[in-house]
């Protein structure tokens, strides 16, 4: 839902944690190279970063859409196996728990924690996200340093997966709940158009793009041409630090 309003009149926003605050493409990528490295040099996804992060996401989405309910550290674990017998290589369970449980060693981009700092410092901030409530532990506790979000929802406790709208409906009756923040100011940020941008607008909550550039778009096929119809969000940024410094600005000259 496109907003004329000033970005810093907004009492919370809420983010997409992996692919907009955390690297997850690197992560991924780096945890799938003992099935990369199984590959014959002549196969054409062998050292193929980006045709690989597709095919994982592919059957990342398919495992999710037939497990609703399934832990993200299981979903990830079962398309790594999935994957690994698409590709005709081997992976036993160990190694498909070992790539579940890896969400945690994914890096926050460089420009997060700063931004999030500065950002904390005009509005409430809230995670929603794909991830086990374990998972999301582990990256608080290693990447963020146990930064202090304000509220954190993930799809374990809401029982389905982004793009589904029954997360945002959650979402916007738990910051009601829980921070006393209304639906007409929250400000969804996040990377993927297709998993946030395009929910946001059908549920009526304005948004701001981070962009994070063109692979992270790929992988997520988040094309924004083929989108631009399905999103309406009012800002776009290239990262978080771009963020904070618009807020920033917003407030010292308002």
């Amino acid at each position: 839902m496109a907003t004329q309003r000033p970005i810093n009149s907004f009492k919370a926003l809420t983010f997409d944690c992996y692919g907009t605050l955390v690297d997850w493409e690197s992560g991924l990528y780096n945890n799938l190279q003992p099935l990369n490295e199984q590959l014959p040099a002549s196969h054409p996804l062998k050292d193929n970063r980006l045709g690989l992060l597709r095919a994982l996401v592919r059957h990342e989405g398919l495992v999710q859409a037939a497990n609703p309910t399934l832990l993200y550290k299981d979903v990830l674990a079962a398309a790594y196996g999935n994957l690994a017998a698409e590709l005709g290589v081997s992976a036993d369970e160990a190694a498909k728990q070992k790539f579940g449980l890896g969400v945690g060693d994914w890096a926050i981009y460089p420009d997060t924690l700063d931004a999030l700092q500065r950002l904390h410092k005009h509005f409430k901030l809230v995670i929603l996200s794909n991830v086990d409530l374990d998972s999301f532990k582990r990256t608080l506790d290693k990447q963020f340093r146990g930064f202090p979000f304000d509220a954190v929802y993930t799809a374990q406790e809401i029982g389905s997966y982004k793009p589904d709208l029954n997360n945002f409906r959650y979402l916007i009756e738990h910051c009601d709940k829980d921070l006393g923040v209304k639906k007409e100011d929250i400000l969804h940020t996040a990377q993927s158009l297709h998993h946030d941008h395009v929910p946001a607008k059908q549920i009526g909550l304005a948004s701001a793009w981070i962009e994070r550039g063109e692979e992270v778009e790929s992988v997520m096929g988040g094309d924004p041409e083929a989108h631009a119809d399905k999103v309406s969000y009012s800002w776009k940024f290239k990262n978080m630090k771009e963020m904070a410094d618009a807020v920033d600005a917003a407030a010292k000259s308002g």
